[in-house]
């Protein structure tokens, strides 16, 4: 990745250690919990907002994660409940105990509308077979029948580490500014690694919550998925990340969901939009002859796809083609057995 601006920095120092608590700026904690993934950890935040806490993203659903709550609620939070969650975004990581949290402390949920709605849609798909338009899908993008068999397998996994949604929430809004205790939190919303995710600034206290929208050390998946094989999410993802460089002042602490709080977001932007530009390059250079969605991963990808993030892997090749595709850079013709060949325009 090109390195053309000033690093990052990060003021904070170590990170607390799972379960803990640590007071980041006034009114806002900052709690790790573990992952069980390469990505082995995700931060979530408790906001002070009067006589209890706000919370900022939840974990998985799992009996691990939720002792830990137990622990962190009873000790580290001096019994003082919960006051509402919010969810930057539906995926399980985040959203995995928002339900759980806001049944157990009976208060409202807050998420945009397409995340929300999404994350119910994908909690009701657990426990039914794969669907045809899934195994086309990933047959089309060149996935010999172990890998459909595996995708086959573990279809519907997202509801086994998500608790339901509640049946109703209160809705984020990009611009709309949320008031948690003595501050005011705006809503910014970002595309391209969900649908609708909304980081949530404080410019008083001069912080973004920022989720996945913008991490310090990994660039978080832009992927297609078969719901909507002809998606463009990189073109989001693109302009989310100028939207934000225009939006966010310069020495902002950011409050990632991986990894440590850090300064230089603007820095940071211009590597993730370089990062994508250099893997667009090297996809223009690849495909000038034909290619599956399969082949193309060592022009995106510096370390080896396995069966554990090969989803990941084709869902992100898929926006790259995709983006090019749209641009009328690029081809795509489906050779006899209907697997997508993509290739550069002459």
């Amino acid at each position: 990745m090109p390195h053309n601006s000033s690093p990052l920095s990060y003021p904070l120092g170590a990170a607390p250690e799972l379960g803990l608590a640590l007071d980041v700026a006034p009114g806002v904690k900052w709690l790790r919990l573990p992952l069980p993934f390469q990505l082995n950890h995700i931060n979530v935040w408790l906001l002070r907002d009067g006589d209890g806490w706000a919370l900022v993203d939840t974990g998985l659903f799992t009996n691990t994660t939720r002792e830990i709550w137990h622990q962190v609620l009873e000790q580290h939070l001096e019994g003082a409940p919960l006051t509402r969650v919010l969810v930057t975004h539906l995926h399980p990581d985040h959203a995995g105990c928002a339900g759980w949290l806001a049944r157990k402390f009976g208060v409202e949920l807050w998420m945009s509308r397409d995340e929300y709605l999404l994350c119910r849609v994908l909690v009701a798909d657990t426990g039914k077979p794969a669907p045809p338009e899934g195994l086309r899908f990933y047959r089309d993008a060149g996935f010999e029948a172990e890998a459909l068999d595996r995708y086959a397998e573990y279809f519907g996994a997202f509801g086994r580490v998500v608790s339901p949604l509640p049946e109703a929430y209160r809705r984020l809004r990009d611009g709309m500014t949320v008031q948690i205790g003595e501050h005011s939190w705006e809503v910014v919303v970002g595309r391209g690694h969900s649908p609708e995710h909304a980081c949530l600034l404080c410019r008083e206290l001069n912080i973004m919550i920022a989720g996945d929208q913008v991490l310090p050390t990994i660039s978080s998946n832009v992927s297609v998925y078969p719901t909507e094989p002809s998606a463009n999410p990189l073109l989001f993802w693109f302009e989310s990340l100028e939207k934000l460089r225009q939006a966010l002042p310069p020495e902002v602490l950011v409050l990632p969901a991986h990894g440590k709080p850090f300064l230089g977001v603007q820095a940071r932007l211009a590597q993730l939009t370089a990062e994508h530009e250099e893997g667009l390059a090297k996809l223009r250079t690849l495909c000038r002859e034909p290619r599956r969605a399969v082949d193309v991963f060592p022009a995106l990808f510096k370390s080896p796809i396995s069966e554990k993030n090969l989803i990941m892997a084709t869902g992100e090749a898929i926006s790259h083609l995709n983006y090019l595709v749209e641009r009328n850079e690029m081809t795509v013709r489906p050779d006899a057995a209907g697997v997508k060949w993509y290739r550069l325009c002459q």
